[in-house]
């Protein structure tokens, strides 16, 4: 068994195209692209194929997932994928100095706030003036959920973890405006997410 086929989500599988289509437009046309929270890698072999110009760097704490990327990259040639970082956003000390995006998918909600507010400080630091943070996954708008499904996902992580949740946008953007990242664009996506992209200002 490959380990592409060992480690695969479906939900990956089927949102890849739609942020995809989102990430063809915001995206500068070349330059590192930062990956925070990997998983099993199906997201950034697909994005690197799609996007040749860009250089991918995926990331991930957690030591499985890291060498599940590493056997996927092993098995494809895609030579714009660097090899996976372990970097944990709550860790001051990311091993990337300098990125022309980010990208995140699918990992504020499932995470602490703090992993929210330590991505965008690290964020800060790391994007270049003009660059670009992709956030994507579900969120509450004007304190209401969007859909009934959301509502009941939240209430799901919840019960897993107090610290979980769908996290409010208006909260997410008003924290990254307060670290140097102003919204520039907020896309309806399938299955009642959305993509989120905030854009490194010059001033700080």
């Amino acid at each position: 068994m490959t380990t592409e086929a060992r480690h695969s989500a479906p939900a990956a599988e089927r949102n890849k195209d739609a942020i995809l289509a989102v990430l063809s437009r915001v995206l500068p046309p070349s330059g590192l692209v930062v990956e925070i929270a990997s998983g099993t890698g199906q997201h950034v072999v697909h994005f690197a194929d799609a996007l040749p110009r860009l250089t991918w760097q995926p990331t991930e704490p957690d030591p499985e997932m890291r060498l599940a990327i590493a056997g996927r990259l092993a098995e494809i040639d895609l030579p714009n994928v660097l090899a996976p970082l372990d970097l944990d956003v709550c860790r001051p000390d990311w091993p990337v100095e300098h990125a022309d995006a980010v990208l995140c998918i699918n990992m504020i909600h499932i995470s602490p706030w703090r992993a929210a507010e330590q991505l965008i400080c690290g964020c800060e630091r790391i994007l270049r003036p003009g660059g670009v943070l992709v956030l994507y996954g579900p969120y509450r708008r004007f304190g209401r959920h969007t859909a009934p499904s959301n509502e009941a996902f939240d209430a799901s992580l919840r019960r897993r973890d107090p610290q979980w949740g769908v996290r409010d946008l208006e909260t997410v953007v008003e924290t990254a405006k307060r670290h140097g990242l102003d919204l520039s664009e907020i896309v309806e996506m399938p299955v009642n997410n959305l993509s989120v992209v905030l854009e490194r200002n010059s001033a700080s």
